[in-house]
């Protein structure tokens, strides 16, 4: 396989090259704007040039670009000092528009798409409760009809950027008396709604950036139905595929580059520590590891550009990634000895800052999105073809499902 540019690539990276190297916000523009003011200039100001989503459709904001075209943009935008863009965007343009696109109806499609590629809204993700866990399907949150209305009360957890958001997509039980799976409808909701609190949760590394929504009484509009009632299901898995997509991209986090760096520049007993054996043994797995989610990516990447939803292969980069990154992080943490356990980000060398940083956060990736042992199971039944696990709740009411400690 060959992974030079062809001619129509090139030209089109250099075309890309320019428009940013151009248009990156200076310090002046920027000053005094929070994180995420930063975020939405800099989305607002590719969207006005036409850089926004470049995959999507150009009537809603985006460029009729190809799915390498997009990979070749965002490789030379990360070449820049550009604002960071968190995970402000990555849950409405990654995992919302998608389902939209699929599932939305047209006029659903020009009212959410494109604000969503101009950065000016921001959407969570209402799927995750405490009761359910990895098990999307045992979610209790309900909606019932009143009219051309639903009237939704639970609970929901892990909604990251929950206090930003204008909009989020949600998943409710619309019938108790089918299998889990069967019961559930999908919706979009106005995140300014009555009855929707947001509750930021305190996290070990320090920062806030998901929350617990309560909603109670919320009237949502049927026409903010994404497919069928009873559907839910169907609709949401082209939500999670994106999602572990995007997950198993990963972000700013320890690689094998700023793993070797710090290897290169600390000792080992009076002796680069770059030269003793067991560090690069364990450099030398990270790489592969490296090399084979690239290559996985790629998968990916070809899949979009026939047109295809992200497949289960998606699930093998989130369980990968994560896990690497924590195990870099770690072994990082170990080699800095005592500045390893320091932090303070305001003051740290950026370096040693991000090697705790992931090793706080990291953690929390092989659980957003579903576990390890989710990813686990989804390799093995469908891309290994490997008999699923029993489910003994698979044919039962979702009413008639044991619950409690009793159970």
């Amino acid at each position: 396989m060959n992974f030079d540019d062809t001619q129509k690539e090139a030209e089109f990276r250099a075309e890309a090259r320019a428009w940013l190297e151009a248009n990156v916000p200076t310090e002046a523009e920027l000053s005094g704007k929070t994180e995420v003011q930063r975020a939405q200039f800099w989305q607002k100001r590719k969207s006005d040039g036409g850089w926004a989503c470049i995959t999507w459709p150009k009537q809603f904001g985006g460029r009729g670009a190809s799915a390498i075209e997009q990979v070749i943009f965002n490789q030379e935008e990360a070449k820049l000092d550009t604002p960071y863009m968190g995970s402000y965007f990555g849950i409405g343009q990654g995992m919302a528009a998608p389902t939209i696109m699929t599932y939305g109806t047209e006029e659903m499609m020009a009212k959410f798409l494109p604000k969503l590629a101009s950065g000016e809204e921001i959407w969570c993700q209402l799927f995750s409760e405490p009761a359910a866990g990895s098990d999307l399907a045992a979610l209790q949150t309900s909606a019932v009809p009143d009219g051309d209305d639903w009237i939704v009360n639970g609970q929901k957890i892990w909604t990251t950027v929950a206090q930003y958001a204008s909009y989020a997509i949600l998943v409710t039980r619309t019938d108790p008396n089918v299998p889990k799976h069967r019961g559930l409808t999908y919706f979009c909701v106005d995140m300014k709604s009555p009855g929707v609190e947001v509750r930021p949760i305190k996290q070990m590394s320090g920062g806030s950036s998901f929350n617990e929504v309560f909603l109670t009484d919320v009237r949502i509009p049927d026409s903010m139905r994404l497919g069928d009632v009873g559907k839910g299901w169907r609709v949401a898995l082209t939500t999670l595929m994106n999602e572990r997509a995007s997950i198993g991209g990963g972000g700013v986090t320890a690689n094998f580059e700023t793993v070797k760096a710090l290897a290169e520049r600390l000792s080992i007993d009076d002796e680069p520590a770059i030269e003793d054996s067991t560090v690069r043994s364990k450099l030398a797995s990270w790489y592969v590891q490296e090399a084979g989610l690239k290559f996985t990516e790629y998968r990916t990447l070809t899949a979009l550009s026939r047109g295809d939803e992200p497949g289960p292969e998606s699930s093998i980069g989130k369980l990968v990634a994560a896990a690497k990154g924590q195990d870099m992080a770690s072994f990082a943490i170990d080699l800095l000895e005592q500045q390893g356990i320091q932090w303070d980000p305001e003051q740290d060398d950026p370096e040693n800052a991000l090697f705790v940083e992931n090793f706080m956060a990291l953690p929390g990736l092989r659980i957003a999105g579903g576990t390890d042992e989710i990813m686990l199971n989804i390799i093995a039944e469908r891309v290994l073809g490997l008999p699923p696990e029993p489910r003994v709740d698979k044919a039962i009411p979702f009413k008639d499902v044991p619950t409690g400690p009793d159970h």
